[in-house]
């Protein structure tokens, strides 16, 4: 019977935590920019036998292209989870969390205060 060494060696786990990080800084890279004012993606990923599902929280500018840059986050997750960690990518939700319009980053109130 032949012994295959490199299966006798043991077994690399990647943790779930590790996976969502690779995944946040893919959809930064993914964006145009986080808009001003706006906080980076923040990803979190389930994982079950070398199948990741993510789902990524994030602010985008308004306008935008919603949907290009939400297919844009999704195709660049995916790619680089399965690159850099050898997983399976079967689901990458993106959640647009706010719309940062440049009239809402004003600092001085509009209209009649009481």
């Amino acid at each position: 019977m032949a012994v295959d060494p490199v299966r006798d060696r043991g077994a690399t786990s990647i943790a779930d935590r590790v996976v969502a990080k690779i995944a946040s800084q893919a959809a930064r890279e993914a964006l145009d920019a986080v808009p001003e004012g706006g906080s980076a993606p923040h990803a979190s990923v389930v994982v079950h036998r070398d199948v990741a599902r993510v789902s990524v929280s994030l602010e985008l500018a308004y306008p935008s292209d919603v949907g290009r840059q939400c297919g844009a986050v999704r195709g660049r997750v995916r790619s680089r989870v399965e690159h850099l960690v050898g997983m399976e990518v079967h689901e990458v939700s993106v959640h647009v969390e706010r719309l940062h319009s440049p009239y809402t980053r004003q600092s001085t109130p509009r209209g009649r205060l009481s």
